[in-house]
């Protein structure tokens, strides 16, 4: 018996791995994340499968149903929203199960970031522009963020920024990234990323906290900041230039 932790994807039922789509076909127990995962992915589980919505339980009554399932002889497919790499909750549940010694894989989904770079239709890392993307979020109704992860001193680097869980302190990110990144940077929210209900909101450190609170977004967006969002006339990436030398693989 193992427990497949399953990343399922931002949103949209269609974008989740082969691998993950077939476990989920096979599971005799699927835990899922309550609302974030859509229900088009459940309902391809087996007709007698034991669904559990986790979104009201603890984690170690999430465990527990894992506990029994294995005690059973049933495998567990576990599905989190977006890619349990980043922001899942996967480290403590993974943690619990080690010390019952449960076994378990893991397999990637695509994360809410990268569909919301889709959706805007942009690549992240722009030659001569911006090279590296920071993930992160904010702290309010959260674990507390470690020392030196605090906005100010990520946005140090003017690096291309990607939040999280942070759509509810707009204002404050702003605030907090503003000094480095100066009221004229690109921003763009997008919310419910890959859904029918997808909303794109673009514009600067300078007016996208008014256009969040004009469009009512409170959750599940993601906060994307950095010049790559307009980059216009960069040179061609060194990866398909003439100069390169080329060898076969």
């Amino acid at each position: 018996m193992t427990v497949h932790f399953v990343g399922a994807g931002p949103g949209a039922a269609d974008l989740i791995t082969v691998r993950g789509q077939r476990l989920i076909a096979s599971a005799r127990v699927c835990l899922y994340a309550g609302s974030l995962v859509p229900q088009e992915l459940l309902a391809q589980c087996p007709s007698d499968a034991v669904l559990v919505d986790t979104a009201d339980l603890t984690l170690d009554e999430i465990v527990g149903h894992m506990r029994e399932a294995h005690d059973a002889g049933h495998d567990v497919v576990r599905l989190h929203s977006g890619d349990p790499s980043v922001f899942s909750a996967v480290a403590e549940q993974a943690r619990r199960l080690d010390a019952l010694s449960i076994p378990y894989d893991i397999v990637p989904g695509v994360p809410a970031f990268a569909a919301a770079a889709a959706s805007l239709r942009r690549e992240l890392t722009v030659p001569g522009v911006g090279q590296t993307v920071v993930l992160t979020r904010t702290s309010a109704r959260a674990t507390p963020m470690p020392d030196g992860e605090d906005l100010g001193t990520l946005g140090a680097s003017r690096a291309t920024m990607v939040l999280h869980l942070a759509v509810q302190r707009i204002d404050q990110v702003v605030a907090d990234l503003v000094g480095n990144y100066g009221s004229d940077c690109p921003v763009a929210v997008v919310a419910y990323a890959s859904r029918a209900d997808e909303i794109i909101l673009r514009g600067t450190l300078a007016d996208i906290a008014a256009q969040v609170h004009a469009a009512g977004v409170k959750r599940t967006a993601v906060i994307i900041v950095g010049r790559v969002l307009n980059a216009e006339g960069f040179c061609d990436s060194h990866l398909y230039s003439v100069a390169r030398e080329r060898q076969s693989r």
